[in-house]
Order: C-alpha cells, then sequence, then structure tokens
C-alpha cells in the first residue's frame, strides 16, 4: 500500500481524497495555487506545494509542475479527483515515467473513451446501441450540414473530446448549424486543444442515467446500479439520485451488463462511470436506451452510490492503484434506501445563476440522520473567481426516496451561507415541486417547468426576506437600547429626533 499520496486537485474533492487517505493510514499531500493558499485541503493536509498562480494553466493543469510536488513530497502515487487533468492520458504517462501511482485507469483506455468518436464505435463493437450519429470528425459545414440533414434536425453537435457540458449544442435547424459550428469548434479548441466536432440525433425527452462500475488489474469488473442525471442547467448536472427512481430490477440489469461490455471492450480498471441516455417516452419495463460516453475518473455524483451500496469508492480506487484484488462481488451487491445530491453552488439564482466569488461569512452547515455533505469551505473562506463555484455537494439517504427528499428539505432549511449568493433558495423550491416529487424526470425538466426563471425570483424574494427580517430584528433590538450605543458609527441604523429609525449604509432593498 501507499505510504503517501498527492492529491492533484483543490476544494471539496481534495479534502474527500484526505479523508479517506486518513482512513487508511496514508500521509496526504496536496498542491494548491495562490487562490487557494488558506484553503481547507491545504489546512487538512501533512504537506502541501505551491504550484502557481490562480489561473489554471499556471498550476492545476501543468504536468510539470504537479509531478515535480510529487517528488518533492515523496508521494508514491498522486489522485487526480475530477476536473484538470484527471481524464488526460498525457498526465498519466508523466507520472508513470516518474516512477509514481496514477491512481485511475491506463493511460490506453482514457484515449480510447475519451475520443468521444472513438468510444461509440468501442460500445459497438460490444454490442451496446448507440445514439444515431456521425460516425466520423466534421471538418467543414458543408459536411456538418450533410450529416444532420441525413439524421434528421434536431441534433446534438458536440465536441469529440468533450466533457462537462462544454463544446455542446443544441441544434434545431440548419440556419442555427451554420451559426453554432465555428463557435463550437471554437469553445472545444478553448477546452479541450481539440476543435474536432461530431453530431448525434437528439433522443426525445431523454433521462440521463449511469452507471458506476469499478474494475481491478486483473480482469474483475463489477458495477454498482445506477444513479438519475437528469436534472441539469445548460447541460451540467445539478441533482443526482441513487437509485433511478424510474428503474427496476430488469432494467437496472440490463443497464449493468451494459456498461460492464463497454468497459470490458476497452480493457478498463478503477472506478469509472459508463452513461446513457434513455428514451423517456416510454413505458417499457427496459425501455430504449443508448450509449452516451464513459467518464474515466470519479464522479462529482458518487456520494450517492457510496450511501446506498455502503462501498467507498474512494478507498476502492486507492486499492485498486496500488495492484490489490477487488474483493466485491456482483451477485453481494444491491441498493439499500435511496439517496439524493444538490450541488451547492456560490450562484446567484436570481441573476441567471451567476457566480458569487466572495468570503463566506456565515456557514452553518446541516447534518443529523442521513445527511452528509461533502464541502471545501469554512466560515471565513474565499470562494475564487478563478474556478467552479461549487460550495459542497449535500447528500441525503433514507430507506425510499420519500425519506430521502423529506431529509434533504429539512436539510436545506439548516443549511446557513452569508457573503455569498447560493443556489440553496433553489433546491429549497425544486424538492418541492410535484412533478419532480414523482419522479417524471427529462433532462428537460427545468425548462419544461420554466424553474430557472420561476425558482430563480423566488430564491430572490427569500434572500431578500431574510435581509429585511435581520435588519428589523436589529432596529427592534436597537430601540430598546441607550441611544449612545444606537448612534455608534458601525450600526447601519440611526435615528431622527423623533426616534425613527432611518437607514444608512449598504443596505439595498428590492422590491
Amino acid at each position: 500500500m501507499f505510504s503517501r499520496i498527492l492529491v492533484a486537485n483543490r476544494g471539496e474533492i481534495a479534502v474527500r481524497i484526505i479523508r479517506a487517505c486518513r482512513e487508511m493510514n496514508i500521509s496526504p499531500a496536496v498542491v494548491y495555487s495562490s487562490a487557494d493558499k488558506g484553503s481547507l485541503s491545504v489546512r487538512l493536509a501533512d504537506s502541501a506545494r505551491f504550484i502557481g498562480e490562480a489561473p489554471a494553466a499556471d498550476s492545476y493543469l501543468s504536468i510539470e509542475k504537479i509531478v515535480t510536488a510529487a517528488r518533492a513530497v515523496e508521494a508514491d502515487a498522486i489522485h487526480p479527483g475530477y476536473g484538470f487533468l484527471s481524464e488526460n492520458p498525457l498526465f498519466v504517462r508523466a507520472c508513470s515515467e516518474a516512477g509514481i501511482t496514477f491512481i485511475g485507469p491506463s493511460a490506453e483506455s482514457m484515449e480510447m473513451m475519451g475520443d468521444k468518436v472513438q468510444a461509440r464505435r468501442t460500445a459497438e463493437g460490444a454490442g451496446v446501441p448507440v445514439v444515431p450519429g456521425s460516425d466520423r470528425s466534421l471538418d467543414s459545414l458543408d459536411e456538418a450540414v450533410g450529416a444532420a440533414g441525413s439524421l434528421g434536425y434536431p441534433v446534438m453537435l458536440k465536441a469529440r473530446a468533450g466533457g462537462g457540458g462544454k463544446g455542446l449544442r443544441l441544434i434545431r435547424s440548419e440556419k442555427e448549424l451554420k451559426q453554432s459550428f465555428v463557435l463550437t469548434r471554437g469553445e472545444a479548441e478553448a477546452s479541450f486543444g481539440d476543435s474536432r466536432v461530431f453530431l448525434e440525433k437528439v433522443v426525445p425527452r431523454p433521462r440521463h442515467i449511469e452507471v458506476q462500475i469499478l474494475g481491478d488489474q486483473f480482469g474483475s469488473l463489477v458495477h454498482l446500479g445506477e444513479r438519475e442525471c437528469s436534472i441539469q442547467r445548460r447541460h451540467q448536472k445539478i441533482v443526482e439520485e441513487c437509485p433511478s427512481p424510474r428503474v427496476g430490477v430488469a432494467f437496472r440489469e440490463a443497464l449493468g451488463e451494459a456498461a460492464l461490455s463497454v468497459a470490458r471492450a476497452s480493457g478498463y480498471f478503477n472506478a469509472g462511470t459508463v452513461e446513457f441516455l434513455v428514451d423517456g417516452r416510454s413505458a417499457a419495463e427496459v425501455p430504449p436506451f443508448y450509449f452516451l460516453e464513459i467518464n474515466t475518473r470519479l464522479q462529482v455524483e458518487h456520494p450517492v452510490t457510496e450511501m446506498v451500496y455502503g462501498v467507498d469508492l474512494v478507498k476502492e480506487q486507492i486499492r485498486i492503484a496500488a495492484g490489490e484484488p477487488l474483493k466485491l462481488q456482483q451477485e453481494r451487491l444491491g441498493p439499500r434506501g435511496a439517496a439524493v445530491e444538490c450541488r451547492v453552488y456560490a450562484e446567484d439564482p436570481a441573476n441567471d445563476f451567476f457566480p458569487s466569488p466572495g468570503t463566506v461569512s456565515t456557514l452553518l452547515e446541516p447534518a443529523g440522520p442521513g445527511i452528509r455533505n461533502d464541502s471545501g469551505v469554512f466560515q471565513g473562506a474565499t470562494i475564487p473567481v478563478d474556478y467552479d463555484p461549487l460550495i459542497s455537494k449535500l447528500v441525503a439517504w433514507g430507506e425510499d426516496r420519500a425519506e430521502a427528499l423529506q431529509r434533504m428539505r429539512r436539510a436545506l432549511r439548516e443549511y446557513k451561507v452569508t457573503g455569498v449568493a447560493t443556489t440553496i433558495p433553489f433546491f429549497r423550491g425544486l424538492f418541492r415541486h410535484p412533478d419532480f416529487l414523482k419522479g417524471d424526470l427529462t433532462t428537460e425538466f427545468l425548462d419544461e417547468h420554466a424553474l430557472l426563471d420561476t425558482l430563480g425570483r423566488t430564491a430572490n424574494d427569500e434572500v431578500d426576506a431574510a435581509v429585511i427580517g435581520a435588519a428589523l430584528d436589529y432596529y427592534f433590538k436597537a430601540s430598546q437600547t441607550p441611544s449612545s450605543i444606537v448612534h455608534r458609527p458601525s450600526s447601519p441604523w440611526r435615528r431622527d429626533a423623533r426616534g425613527r429609525g432611518l437607514r444608512s449604509g449598504p443596505w439595498n432593498f428590492k422590491k
């Protein structure tokens, strides 16, 4: 087993990996940029190495700096978390050349499945259905127009090396394709260093369902059921569930076997996620489903699977990378209860979910039965403008979905963050929506119900009400206090000659 692991990441996932290392008696080390000098992960690790300024290209995306840091702290292995270099085969090879174990799949599997067109071919070869689409890159607008005409609109224009909702556009007409082709190629180049794109036919009212897999280096593979990931904003998941409220035993077995078939065909080991689109119109026990992609890393939403299946995926990753055989047996793996996760971001729902960087001035985190909050911040921490503004992943578990959702609603009421706007008020509304409670979900759910707009306004009202309530409470207490205290300069309120409260300071009450 490893003696020291370097975590090549930041935020809540770095904290999550550090804690797994502690429980395995492995010394955790981290890297950090100038924006993360005082971060929670730096505070918790045994050692921390500065690797550059805030832009990711100068720090968390620098293979050379991270490998140098690993050598400096004498790490046996590197855990990449997710994002940044986690799916970069060049990083895997650089680790190998340095004599450091990469905690993840092989560079060869990563290359095969990271290329979306090649991944489609691999899935087809394994007998797994894929979404109808182009079987190669589209190098010109004329080629794209011809392919879209053959498939029929609407289509998805996708980056061949894409992921995370980037380099992805819904195209409803030839006019939209002509407007978006160059833009999508440019976004793909900027995000992945690869401008190649391809097309896929749009699946009607799709559900986004993914299967968690684990495999060792001796050929053993298992799956840990499915996650429902249909609640998305701009192609980004924001709510995940395990198990899916619309997947029964027969469908779970079919999805699991399809996922394992793709994994076997690519020689996959370590943790990964095979993603599928499901025809949301079908009421069949096993509805039509199509391979979408495989993420060759740990997923953001892995905690919901851990809560339901009782498996620590990060520890399993570490054991597999250390060369240990997989001890899990498929016939003994099954779901217990249900779990749901929401991603709490420092974003303003009332302002089109615009990022809200700043300092967390108040932080009251939920706890109690069935609640898990994977957080990367603390009271007084700064949410930098340079990275994804994820504060935490809030997870609720219950004996069934109804109890999990009830616990989630309770936890969201307890969760208090000030200093930055957050998505907490938005989720308070979402988890009470009647169609959500029914489990009637598709990737178009938020748009179909106009919830990004309506719940955004509700969130704004809730924030204003909280601010006004706090201000009025302050004024009430001040009115019972001697005037020498009421008039101190730090008070946002003062009183006129008749004793009436007058506002001063930075308050801004919206109607």
